[in-house]
């Protein structure tokens, strides 16, 4: 079972297995749930920040035309089985 030691300041390293299980990285964000006597950890949800360059970038952009003509048909197209 991992372990870890509060340092004078409150702060616990989180060990490596654990990072790895919930996807932890620099910068991520964690939540303490009360369970009964006991706590739990969990990953926060990722920033709309942390997103950025995510998807690649098109070949050519977009006219706001075109976006709504793709919205509309992804729309239609869903709520038509």
């Amino acid at each position: 079972m991992p372990t870890s030691t509060m340092t004078s300041k409150g702060q616990l390293t989180v060990p490596i297995e654990v990072r790895k299980r919930l996807h932890l990285g620099d910068g991520s964000r964690v939540i303490f749930t009360e369970d009964g006597a006991d706590y739990r950890i969990q990953a926060a949800g990722r920033s709309a920040a942390s997103l950025y360059g995510a998807l690649p970038k098109p070949a050519a952009p977009l006219t706001l035309d075109e976006m709504d003509a793709a919205i509309t048909h992804e729309a239609l197209r869903s709520s038509h089985p």
